[in-house]
């Protein structure tokens, strides 16, 4: 850890103190290197000076520290909060703007959002990056020191989560107003780890919400969520007989906002997030006659809400955890978002003017976690505001949009209908209204078509009927979108087939985007000044298709050189981290071949082990067999109760551990597994790849992003032609990207025909082999011969349903080609370059504008600039 400039702080000390003799606005001695510049009324300047000023203050008068016993972790919360104070204030004239203009909001739902570290990108979307480089280093600090002491925000898993991360990021920037919100997770999905024979370990992801410098608490918007309890048709006030739900249980939620910082813009979004506290946390009476822990039991209870994203599902426990989330944090933020409608929009007699409810509002389900939703705001609309039925549900659908991110129908939830109206008797009642309705629009398309209702009916019958989340929000929105052109149109054919039919102009297609301010401006610096400097200016930053006017220096020998001198500055920087913390020595000189996502079969992990396994036994063959030396580098967590998730991970461990360390291959294959796979070590490792692969069978992956994000930083994609690799290959060119296996019409034909993987196991020797040697005890430890077997039994006897078999022969020979191309730098480093410049459509800017164009209506509320 680097000292602090004592020298320089004590000058700054000596500079405040002085000033404290004049009439100064600063509130506590001795912390400004000098006087607040003229002019900046608040102290939140975005000079050097400045800057220093509001970290020394913080220091000192938010955080209690003296300079000279400061951690470096004070520092990065001093840091933090001067940052903040420049966002607070940015955000109060935000909120001032969109309130006096009365402005349309989006209002985005998601059950989590992957933030990763903010720090950086709240410095460079303020403009202050480099400022703040230079305040920390006149402190004595290396800034990469300050931004190693964030966690990771806990608060989302895979790429859904970073999805909407990157879509409040370009809200912001765009300066549309927005408001997301989901849950204040207390722990993360887990932390990685991996056992002595390689299987991944879990460990509690406590990253520590409260000591974190970003949420700002609100608790006089807390909202109350009934649970529980029963419903009876009793009459009201006005003499209307009405349901009426006496509810057994509550929950309290307590919103905190975290600011989204929009890029060369005034704008400032929120997020804002909520935590589960009990409606009574303390029985005093009971602790009084001696119950102390029964006292605090509800308490407890209570906050498990918020206490770990995505619980474990496969308990009755679990699902009622499960659920609870969902409506925990649907129905605050739809109370909340109701509180904020009603206290601008009221009639003359005080009350609400509801027809302008879906002027001002759109909300967006950020898949089917949310879709609870279409029942709540019908209870609080119906129940709570007293509206007829038939205007609620014309507010509801004007509103609501839903966004499908997968098409595995195992993967759409459902509730079983005795559990669901356990926990939310009202809802179901709902559902249930809901779903007549429905299915008397249903009888007028397709009269007497009982197979018809039953396909499309909110209920699905069976020995126990289950609650279709998907759906209720299918029938509850006015849009539906997929996520990738592919993918929209396999919801169209398939998913939702006859929901197209009653409405072809429902389903659109949106295909996901990146923000280019983290995926490229600050995860790579090196590129971006290789960028800027040949453009002229960063205004790619914000357009990311200024890229292409560089098209023409992909033939030019002095920018190949100049782009890939930054891949490999990319590479050495990865190597070390991979030493660090695999213990791996690993040569930038080699490809580096990147598999970073979540694991699952059907993202086909174990295609790539397979890879790696025959070059492996091709080498101890014949040791002078002429590869290029490669470097695959893994990251991936397994969800905790997908147990042959994680028997491919551990193979992959154990094959490392083998190829690392056989001198019989001379080097010329290393494997690398990093554990912990999050944002912050995503940031680290696209920079560096060479090859991304996105090999999921064709038809499973709804887009993808790592694809855009890998192409954006100049790998060369090895993929399927399925999610959004379809549209990546229509941009960058066939020649500029390496495409394999069946497309989703073979794969559909091969298994109408009858798949058999025995088939290509017995007509392969090569594969034969490797599958055998997998299972041969050679990579298991001797505790546990058979660690594997299941693995084999999944691809074999269990029929192999992602197609692993089927796509073998022509992954291998797509490695190949890129292998041949690689060892021309100048036809690679073309390739790589025209992979940056033409990837330009998947900046989530653009996905941005087209939901607002075309989905919510929403228009642009410029914010100038403080």
């Amino acid at each position: 850890m680097s000292k602090p400039n004592i020298a320089a702080v004590g000058m700054a000390r000596t500079d405040g103190q002085e000033a404290l003799g004049k009439a100064s606005p600063k509130p506590c001695p001795g912390q400004p290197p000098s006087p607040v510049p003229p002019g900046d009324t608040f102290g939140l300047g975005s000079d050097v000076s400045s800057i220093q000023h509001g970290i020394l203050h913080h220091l000192r008068c938010s955080l209690a520290r003296a300079v000279t016993l400061a951690r470096t972790h004070d520092w990065w919360r001093a840091t933090c909060l001067m940052a903040q104070a420049r966002i607070l204030d940015r955000f109060i004239r935000t909120q001032a703007v969109h309130n006096k203009s009365g402005a349309r909001r989006v209002y985005y739902l998601s059950l989590e959002y992957l933030m990763g570290r903010l720090l950086r990108n709240n410095l460079c979307n303020l403009g202050i990056l480099d400022e703040t480089t230079t305040a920390l280093a006149q402190l004595g600090f290396d800034i990469r020191q300050i931004l190693d002491e964030e966690e990771d925000m806990g608060l989302g898993n895979g790429g859904l989560g970073r999805l909407a991360a990157c879509f409040l990021d370009s809200l912001a920037t765009l300066d549309y107003p927005a408001v997301g919100y989901g849950i204040l997770y207390e722990y993360g999905l887990f932390r990685q780890a991996f056992d002595e024979n390689g299987r991944q370990a879990e460990t509690a992801d406590d990253w520590e919400p409260d000591a974190n410098p970003w949420p700002i608490r609100r608790p006089e918007f807390k909202q109350t969520v009934p649970l529980y309890g029963t419903v009876e048709m009793a009459y009201d006030d006005s003499g209307d007989l009405r349901p009426r739900w006496h509810y057994t249980q509550a929950l309290v939620g307590i919103p905190c906002d975290i600011p989204i910082v929009g890029h060369d813009t005034g704008t400032v979004n929120f997020l804002r997030l909520w935590e589960a506290r009990a409606s009574n946390e303390f029985d005093f009476q009971l602790f009084n006659e001696g119950g102390y822990i029964a006292a605090v039991q509800q308490k407890a209870v209570s906050e498990t809400i918020s206490k770990v994203l995505y619980p474990k599902d496969n308990t009755e426990t679990g699902k009622t955890l499960r659920l609870i989330q969902q409506i925990f944090f649907v129905s605050c933020s739809l109370q909340d978002l109701i509180r904020r409608f009603k206290r601008d929009n009221q009639l003359p007699d005080g009350h609400a003017h509801w027809d302008l409810f879906p002027e001002k509002v759109a909300i967006q389900l950020n898949d089917t976690h949310p879709s609870i939703a279409v029942a709540e705001l019908m209870r609080l609309l119906v129940d709570i505001e007293r509206l007829p039925w038939e205007t609620a549900w014309g507010i509801a659908t004007r509103v609501f949009a839903y966004t499908n991110h997968t098409l595995l129908p195992e993967a759409l939830e459902k509730w079983s209908v005795p559990l669901f109206g356990h926990i939310l008797p009202r809802h179901l009642q709902i559902i249930y209204e809901i779903n007549r309705r429905f299915l008397q629009l249903v009888e007028k398309q397709w009269p007497g078509d009982d197979a018809k209702k039953s396909a499309l009916s909110l209920i699905e019958e069976g020995p126990v009927k289950m609650v279709r989340m998907a759906h209720l929000a299918v029938v509850g929105s006015h849009a539906v979108n997929g996520v990738a052109a592919l993918h929209t149109r396999l919801l169209r054919e398939s998913l939702f087939a006859d929901f197209d039919r009653l409405n072809p102009r429902l389903i659109q297609n949106k295909t996901n985007g990146i923000t280019p301010r983290r995926w490229l401006r600050a995860c790579n610096p090196l590129l971006s000044q290789l960028l800027d400097g040949r453009l002229g200016s960063s205004a790619w930053t914000k357009d990311l298709g200024k890229l292409r006017a560089l098209e023409p220096l992909a033939d030019d020998p002095a920018f190949q050189r100049e782009f890939m001198a930054v891949k490999h500055a990319n590479k050495a920087h990865l190597a070390k981290l991979v030493h660090r913390l695999c213990g791996i020595t690993i040569d930038p000189n080699a490809i580096f071949d990147v598999q970073i996502k979540r694991l699952h079969e059907y993202k086909r992990q174990h295609l790539n082990l397979l890879h790696i396994l025959t070059l492996y036994r091709r080498l101890l063959h014949d040791p002078h067999l002429d590869v290029h030396p490669r470097v695959f580098i893994f990251g991936a967590k397994a969800a905790p109760g997908y147990e042959l998730a994680k028997d491919i991970i551990q193979a992959i461990n154990a094959t490392a551990a083998r190829v690392n360390h056989d001198p019989r291959i001379n080097g010329k294959l290393k494997v690398a597994y990093l554990p912990d796979y999050r944002v912050t070590l995503a940031e680290q490792i696209i920079p560096a790849a060479d090859i991304s692969e996105q090999i999921s069978t064709a038809g499973k992956e709804a887009s993808g992003t790592g694809n855009m994000k890998l192409a954006l930083n100049g790998a060369l994609t090895i993929g399927t032609l399925d999610g959004a690799n379809v549209e990546i290959l229509e941009e960058v060119g066939a020649e500029n990207i390496f495409i394999f296996g069946k497309t989703v019409e073979q794969i559909n034909e091969l298994q109408a025909q009858g798949y058999n993987p025995w088939d290509y196991y017995n007509g392969d020797e090569e594969l034969r082999e490797v599958l055998n040697w997998l299972v041969s005890g050679y990579f298991t430890p001797a505790t546990s011969p058979h660690a594997f077997d299941n693995l084999r039994r999944s691809l074999l006897e269990h029929g192999d349903p992602y197609c692993v078999l089927a796509d073998y022969r022509p992954y291998l020979q797509a490695q190949a080609r890129a292998d041949n191309a690689y060892r021309s730098s100048a036809i690679w480093a073309k390739k790589a370059i025209l992979n940056t410049v033409r990837v330009g459509k998947f900046s989530s800017d653009r996905t941005i504008h087209e939901y607002a164009r075309d989905i919510w209506c929403l228009k642009p509320v410029p914010v100038p600039h403080s």
